[in-house]
């Protein structure tokens, strides 16, 4: 391995590790059609990698389903083709915006059909014999929006950076997933809080019965997502009926520390038959409202019931609930769960998270946010500690302005104590692994605006650069593609890191935090920014 004068990894040595990782699958030319537990499927090959995309693993939700557990897909006859993306779950895009200038801030959008049969993911593979590991992607999108079906996260470079399968999941969504009606509704809505949960459950156990046709090893099986995805991978760690279909993770930008109780659950689902005009009698109705006015009910019943208390906590009122059964206790408030505590876990941020969140306000984007209203918008969230919490980051950083500093208190409050907590609790166990990381790479699109924003890491992890608009296309950032995918597929074969294009990366612990920078060279810094960490742990009551 050669040092650079930074730190890094050199170019020479970086492209060796990329070559010597990638893989040729298949025959070329030839419509690859295999076997699975439901029939056989005709895919494409794409320039050496076989691609399957709009695979279901589930029946339609739509009607007597909808609210209900995922049923199985009914076999079919013949060979189905498999060649193209066939539609994601209703969206819930209420509240979201962008920039106009950033609309290909995550490259195309998904244009296939919104509806509720939408229980289909898309596999990628290199050839459909050996055992390589799999890599199990679940979209980002707050539990509310997103789907699988994006350029940005075809499988395409990652099988060929690493000899792996990779499947990405589309699954129900927003009030479609996750409406609780169990008490309501009785034993026939048991489940219903968590319909879109057991989706993610369904697909796993299409990839334990069906990886190994492609190619695949069930016996080694990374889940991995950003935003809501981490959200989705934080589930499934404090899942009982998860265990053993999958064997490490990866959550990027996405803790999920706590979810929605069963009492604010219930309140919900009561602001949503309100909202709607309909009693706890008329759920058979309920099941027949249309899309659109389903979706409407979303944001005025989110309004009735007011604020969660734990608000730095807490994530999505229309997500995973606390339920006793499907999901016992929290993910991880106040421990770590033990169902997982054999899993090993990669877990970061982005430098500077909300400056995407924060963009379409142009005080923010043009930088002309004043100390006053920036003192008001950090006090919503710190409260009586907003004084300390802004001498403290202007002490750090006296030569940013306002818009900036509140990016940087926002991303912490928002993101990376939720991240601190999770893998200090994850690392507290001291019976699998945790990989703390930190990715500092600037994008100067926008005139460097973004700095390291929010979802700005996807592209980078696929190595799909150039689907997006959320970076420039230059030799550091193709380098720093190679280099995260190489490191991510690295851990998903072996469950560490570590690997030749990158510095020896430690396990993180609750006394050193050795947590790996990601920028153009790679170092691992001991605690990085203690200070804030130290208040925001105060603030939040989650000292180690």
């Amino acid at each position: 391995m050669h040092d650079d004068a930074n730190g890094g990894i050199d170019r020479r040595t970086l492209l060796a590790v990329a070559a010597a990782a990638t893989i040729s699958g298949g025959a070329a030319g030839a419509d690859p059609i295999v076997e699975t537990s439901a029939g056989k499927l005709r895919g494409t090959d794409e320039a050496g990698i076989l691609a399957f995309r709009g695979i279901p693993y589930g029946a339609s939700t739509a009607g007597r389903y909808r609210f209900l557990p995922p049923q199985p897909t009914q076999p079919w006859a013949g060979v189905r083709d498999a060649l193209r993306y066939q539609g994601h779950a209703p969206q819930a895009l209420e509240g979201v915006s962008r920039r106009p200038e950033m609309a290909d801030f995550s490259g195309a959008p998904d244009t296939t059909p919104e509806g509720e049969d939408c229980l289909t993911l898309n596999l990628w593979t290199p050839g459909t014999t050996g055992k390589r590991p799999v890599m199990v992607w679940f979209h980002g999108g707050a539990f509310s929006y997103g789907s699988a079906n994006s350029l940005r996260t075809q499988g395409n470079s990652l099988c060929r950076r690493g000899d792996v399968v990779v499947v990405t999941v589309n699954q129900r969504l927003n009030i479609f997933g996750h409406l609780y009606l169990a008490d309501i509704g009785g034993p026939e809505f048991a489940a219903s809080g968590n319909a879109g949960t057991l989706d993610m459950l369904a697909a796993l156990q299409w990839v334990r019965d069906n990886a190994a046709a492609f190619g695949g090893d069930p016996a080694n099986v990374t889940i991995f997502g950003e935003s809501g995805g981490g959200g989705k991978v934080s589930t499934l760690l404090a899942m009982p009926s998860a265990k053993g279909l999958f064997h490490r993770a990866i959550i990027q930008s996405g803790a999920a520390v706590r979810l929605i109780d069963k009492d604010r659950a219930n309140r919900l689902a009561e602001a949503v038959l309100k909202t709607l005009g309909l009693t706890s009698g008329q759920l058979a109705e309920l099941q027949m409202v249309p899309i659109a006015r389903l979706l409407g009910a979303i944001a005025p019943a989110s309004k009735a019931i007011g604020p969660t208390e734990h608000k730095l906590f807490d994530r999505y009122n229309f997500g995973p609930v606390v339920d006793g059964g499907i999901l016992p206790s929290q993910p991880f408030d106040p421990i770590a769960p033990d169902i997982s505590r054999h899993i090993p876990l990669m877990i970061g941020d982005m430098k500077d998270e909300m400056a995407i969140f924060l963009a379409p306000d142009d005080k923010v984007w043009h930088r002309t946010l004043t100390e006053a209203e920036m003192r008001t918008r950090v006090g919503a969230v710190a409260g009586a500690d907003a004084d300390r919490v802004i001498e403290l980051y202007k002490g750090m950083h006296p030569e940013i302005n306002p818009a900036e500093l509140l990016i940087a208190i926002l991303t912490d409050s928002n993101f990376r104590i939720r991240s601190l907590t999770v893998a200090q609790r994850k690392a507290a166990q001291a019976a699998a692994p945790v990989y703390m990381y930190a990715f500092n790479w600037e994008t100067p699109v926008h005139g460097g605006r973004l700095k390291a924003p929010h979802a700005m890491d996807v592209p980078f992890t696929f190595d799909t650069l150039e689907h997006v608009g959320s970076t420039d296309r230059s030799p550091a950032a193709h380098e720093l593609a190679a280099r995260m995918s190489t490191t991510w597929t690295t851990f998903a074969r072996n469950g560490t890191p570590d690997n030749p294009a990158v510095p020896h990366w430690p396990a993180y612990s609750p006394q050193t935090r050795e947590t790996m920078i990601l920028d153009t060279s790679w170092a691992v810094v001991a605690d990085p920014n203690r200070e804030t960490r130290l208040l925001w742990q105060d603030i939040t009551h989650t000292k180690a």
